[in-house]
């Protein structure tokens, strides 16, 4: 993609479907004239007399205690500089989007228009009874220093600039793993910190409150070493001013065990980190180029332990791992401040969740065999669940024994049990699918690349570097297309219909000739078939010219799955193809079967179904926990239609035990665990969260997908093909570009796996 097609690409995802990133829902029902008299006159007075009494009771009665204000006045936005306050609020608003899909905290972006600390500060002051935090973002240094201290000591609630002690957080967490492994002592270790900013400030200061000895520490900024003889420093830079007698960086990486790199891309060479101790430290995370190439610092030293801030290498500083969970824990318990302990405590617990055996989801996730505590993995990964349960507890406790605590929390097991709920209203299984597929792009075949949609789509996984696409279709068509999106990348374009592929095409009617004699096929109909398209995609993903196929978008279901049945068939132990989809919604991740292919299955047909429906949920890295649905509960009737969903999960505990599943069900008891766990307490789902339906026929499946995907806004990835030899799968028809990359990154994984499921037989 050109850099216009890329920059357009990012303003049409600002500006549309409408502007800006987040948006304001009500919380409470409003449909009729008593839900309005509640919520606001005459009912609102209420509440409004009860805060009255009590400020505090604000956070009983408003959104107060969850709601976070990210406040700058865009002096140093990421690497633009001084770009304003109005130009700063996309990426306001982008931090307000991960406050809420990491930690559910609602985050509500102000830009400031002033560069006058007394008039910043005293504005914040003023709106601050708005809020249960204040994120500070983006305010060039030495200014943040003074903002945030100040406002730390003139406010009751928590204060922290991120752009300072995320990365500090992060890193510091990184280095005492870092150290562990390179068997050194962070008290005796000589660091050279290449930044002087806001967020070196911070990070080195951290450093110290672990055990670092200033002596050891080298800073240097555009200048040079940061030494006490130079003149005009600011009270920072005195801060960590040194007496060595050293003027460059060069020098100062001679026999250092530690650099820390926030600065700008390739200031390091080879030869400085040749020139380090044994076991070095490198955190080059000046973004997005680290000071030293990651690979040309591995090919290096071998025994350099390493971490940068991308997410195309190993152990990423990403900040996001820092400020959500530490903002969730201090709301949590009203905390007055977010104090060094608390920062601490966020470190510690950061740094032995890195530790802990990795569960399979994240290695699923980022496509790893097996992640495990070391060189590779020294901090945890931004997509680990466990990160809600494991840091804001933490932080909440340093609170606690800090006495800025407000509410302390008595049971911790139920608090935690509520973080984890937290997660249920985002949609990061769809990043996580997209890492899976980039570990490991494979050829997959656009049946119908003559379609704009098709062709967008396929230049996105192109670009995200999911797949390689191969496209079929009229070679006119799509080079005009492609023209008018700007998708200049040299991708392989098959017409069908021309003489160009005859001997591809004549070697493929041979093969499903030879496949077919014996059904009716003749050597003259197989040589028709190859040039239509599906077959043909079809044909190459058989003959391994394509790892998979994506088709559907023009056509009808059906018409499409019956000519990759007959010539890619069923896995091996598969009687029936059935088809999942995946869907997006507030509780979390849900899989629905089967929604696409069985009319009205048998008991072991559905049984069948979902086995097939669990391998693939377990694919995504989600362990299933399957309702089998009906219109019964546990044989209340003795109809046929009920009857056999239940024989069918009797089928499924004696040769499936290890899937947890249970029914016949209906479906408001399998989703409401109260509910389940009061009347039905023998139930193997009582207290469990569902999140897989079987449904009893298609009938039921289908109309429920599709009314939680009109009705509920949830987004739809499927029908995802279950059972098939390929990997083979079907769009619903006139499907839009982010469900065809969706899909597209669904066909590269599911060929990832049965690439796997070979070797390993």
């Amino acid at each position: 993609m050109s850099k216009e097609s890329r920059r357009r690409e990012a303003l049409v995802y600002h500006a549309k479907p409408q502007p800006g990133k987040i948006k304001i829902v009500p919380t409470k029902k409003y449909a009729t004239q008593r839900d309005l008299a509640l919520a606001y006159s005459p009912g609102v007075a209420e509440p409004c007399l009860e805060i009255e009494k009590d400020p505090n009771n604000a956070y009983k009665y408003t959104t107060k205690g969850n709601l976070v204000a990210i406040i700058t006045n865009g002096t140093a936005v990421l690497g633009l500089g001084d770009i304003g306050p109005e130009a700063s609020k996309p990426v306001m608003e982008g931090k307000a989007l991960l406050f809420k899909i990491f930690a559910d905290i609602d985050g509500m972006d102000i830009e400031l228009d002033t560069k006058d600390v007394d008039k910043f500060i005293e504005t914040v002051k003023t709106i601050a009874p708005t809020f249960g935090g204040i994120n500070l973002e983006d305010i060039k240094a030495p200014e943040a220093f003074e903002i945030e201290r100040r406002l730390k000591e003139e406010l009751d609630i928590p204060v922290m600039h991120d752009d300072q002690h995320g990365t500090a957080i992060i890193s510091a967490a990184a280095l005492l793993n870092a150290l562990e492994l390179a068997e050194k002592k962070i008290e005796e270790v000589k660091i050279v910190v290449s930044g002087a900013g806001a967020a070196a400030v911070s990070c080195t200061r951290l450093y110290k409150a672990f055990g670092a000895k200033a002596e050891n520490i080298v800073m240097l900024d555009s200048k040079g070493v940061i030494r006490k003889d130079r003149e005009s420093l600011s009270k920072e830079k005195l801060e960590f001013a040194s007496d060595r007698k050293i003027e460059t960086l060069e020098e100062a990486m001679k026999d250092a065990d530690v650099f820390i790199g926030l600065s700008i891309a390739d200031i390091v060479s080879p030869g400085m980190l040749k020139s380090m101790a044994e076991n070095p430290i490198v955190f080059a995370m000046a973004n997005p180029d680290p000071e030293i190439n990651y690979d040309l610092a591995m090919d290096t030293r071998e025994d350099i332990i390493m971490a940068t801030g991308r997410s195309d290498h190993p152990n990423q500083v990403n900040n996001v791992l820092g400020f959500p969970f530490i903002f969730r824990g201090a709301l949590d318990v009203r905390a007055t401040a977010i104090n060094e302990e608390m920062k601490m405590a966020a470190v510690k617990a950061l740094a032995e969740l890195a530790k802990e055996a990795v569960p399979e989801q994240v290695n699923i996730a980022y496509g790893e065999t097996k992640l495990n505590f070391g060189k590779d993995y020294i901090i945890p990964k931004p997509f680990d669940p466990r990160l809600i349960a494991t840091v804001p507890p933490a932080v909440a406790k340093a609170a606690m024994e800090t006495g800025v605590a407000k509410e302390p929390i008595e049971d911790w097991a139920k608090y935690e049990e509520g973080l984890l709920q937290r997660l249920g209203s985002d949609n990061k299984i769809v990043k996580l699918l997209h890492n899976r597929a980039k570990t490991d792009p494979k050829k997959v075949v656009f049946a119908e690349g003559d379609h704009l949609d098709i062709l967008k789509a396929a230049q996105i996984v192109l670009d995200e570097g999911i797949a390689e696409p191969i496209l079929l279709g009229r070679k006119e068509i799509i080079k005009e297309l492609m023209q008018e999106i700007d998708f200049e990348a040299d991708v392989l374009i098959i017409d069908t219909k021309t003489d160009e592929y005859n001997d591809k095409k004549n070697f493929y009617a041979k093969k499903y000739w030879e496949s077919r004699r014996r059904h009716g096929v003749t050597l003259y109909d197989a040589q028709n078939k190859m040039r239509e398209r599906n077959y043909f995609a079809a044909m190459m993903v058989n003959e391994g010219d394509a790892d998979c196929l994506i088709s559907g978008y023009s056509r009808a279901y059906p018409t499409v799955v019956r000519p990759m049945l007959e010539l890619v068939g069923k896995a091996s132990g598969v009687t029936k193809v059935a088809a999942m989809n995946l869907m997006i919604t507030e509780r979390g991740p849900m899989f629905l079967a089967d929604t696409s292919i069985n009319i009205d299955p048998t008991a072991k047909e559905l049984a069948k179904i979902a086995q097939m429906t669990a391998i693939t949920a377990r694919m995504f890295g989600v362990e299933p926990v399957i309702a089998m649905l009906s219109y019964a509960n546990f044989g209340s009737s003795k109809d046929e239609r009920a009857t056999k969903v239940g024989q069918a999960v009797s089928y499924l505990h004696r040769h499936y035990p290890d899937i947890l599943v249970d029914g016949e069900l209906q479906s408001d008891f399998a989703l409401n665990r109260e509910m389940l766990q009061s009347k039905f307490p023998f139930s193997k789902l009582a207290g469990k969260k569902v999140n897989t339906l079987v449904f009893p026929n298609l009938d039921s499946a289908n109309i429920t997908y599709k009314l939680m995907k009109e009705v509920n806004n949830a987004d739809s990835i499927g029908p995802i093909l279950l059972g098939m030899k390929k990997p083979v799968h079907i769009l619903q028809l006139g499907a839009g570009v982010e469900e065809i990359v969706n899909m597209t990154a669904v066909a590269v994984v599911d060929a990832q796996e049965k690439e796997k499921h070979e070797k390993a037989v």
